[in-house]
């Protein structure tokens, strides 16, 4: 199948939602897919503004009209609701292509809480990107719930996976906190307002605090919190090396739609600890579980996370592994490609 993949987000970002797109695109490619990825570096950009590091497109509806043009593509996926996503859409709805759309990020409550305006406000905007695709993929049932919630109910499950050749319990701790006092509690992650750290960094708990990841909040965390240890962004087997290292893993952000980091703490046997939102709940289950039929704690969830903290050390390690390597990312391109809307799918059943 030949397959154009339209996204703002891309490298040299660093996040989840561009591991998930590049890791979606390399497993596509070797099923023997024909992969056209339509995104930021091929275009001029500038930077976001608060976000220095994501880099917006400009003029690039013509480009991005010419492309798809080009692609011949049966099926036509749109990642973000950026300039490009946008530009994708236009071309899509005038030249009456199906398409589907993937919801990676709350961008709502993000806005909201830098123009500290309702969050509803910004709901429009994305019934409005999202309303006429064929399908909007979400990472989990919770989230197809919001959405159908908000008027959005056109929604098919694309969870997300790991690299089990990378992330692993008998993985060699980092030697670079191989000498920090234990017990490590770990947050990896954008250090940036919407993904609550400081919520990490003042529970009152005993250890040493570990931010793996960059930000525009970073230079104020590490001024106001000198104890925590910030490495900045780690990759590869240097982040499967921190996740190692640590006894516990904590999630506190209250807004993302998924949470690739803790199924990469699971899978390499590091409990997580994290508030009762969705997400966590989805990841590590109401009951501390997991969502695959566990008896074993692999987590705790509470709406007082050093509470979670504390009860997330009890946790199996072993179950946490096993529950981490349920999450594969063959299966996650498969319901990938189970989602798209093929262009000779529409024009048989016209």
């Amino acid at each position: 199948m030949r397959i154009a993949l339209v996204s703002d987000a891309w490298a040299p970002q660093v996040n989840g939602v561009v591991r998930t797109l590049m890791t979606t695109v390399e497993q596509l490619r070797a099923q023997g897919h024909v992969v056209d990825a339509v995104t930021p570096d091929q275009f001029r950009t500038v930077p976001c503004p608060s976000y220095p590091e994501i880099r917006l497109a400009l003029g690039s509806a013509r480009a991005v009209a010419a492309r798809l043009a080009e692609s011949r593509a049966d099926a036509i996926h749109i990642a973000t609701e950026g300039p490009l996503g946008w530009a994708a859409r236009r071309w899509c709805l005038d030249k009456r292509r199906p398409f589907t759309t993937s919801f990676h990020t709350r961008f709502p409550d993000y806005v909201a809480m830098r123009s500290r305006l309702p969050a509803d406000w910004f709901w429009p905007i994305v019934r409005r990107f999202h309303g006429p695709a064929a399908r909007i993929f979400a990472a989990t049932e919770t989230l197809a719930d919001e959405l159908a919630e908000r008027g959005l109910p056109h929604t098919h499950r694309w969870s997300r996976g790991v690299d089990l050749t990378l992330f692993g319990p008998d993985v060699a701790p980092l030697p670079a906190l191989s000498r920090v006092e234990g017990p490590i509690l770990l947050s990896v992650g954008r250090v940036a307002v919407e993904k609550n750290i400081e919520a990490f960094l003042t529970a009152d708990v005993p250890g040493t605090k570990i931010v793996v990841g960059d930000g525009p909040a970073r230079a104020l965390l590490e001024k106001r919190f000198p104890e925590a240890i910030f490495t900045g962004a780690l990759h590869g087997e240097r982040l499967a090396a921190a996740y190692a290292a640590a006894d516990l893993f904590v999630f506190p952000s209250l807004t993302d739609t998924f949470g690739l980091v803790m199924i990469e703490a699971l899978a390499s046997g590091v409990p997580v600890a994290a508030f009762p939102v969705r997400g966590p709940i989805d990841i590590i289950g109401a009951a501390g579980q997991g969502m695959f039929g566990g008896s074993a704690r692999i987590g705790a969830l509470d709406e007082d996370l050093t509470a979670a903290i504390r009860l997330a050390m009890t946790a199996d390690r072993v179950a946490c592994a096993t529950e981490g390597r349920r999450y594969s990312w063959e299966r996650c391109t498969a319901q990938f490609l189970e989602g798209l809307a093929p262009m000779r799918v529409f024009a048989t059943a016209a």
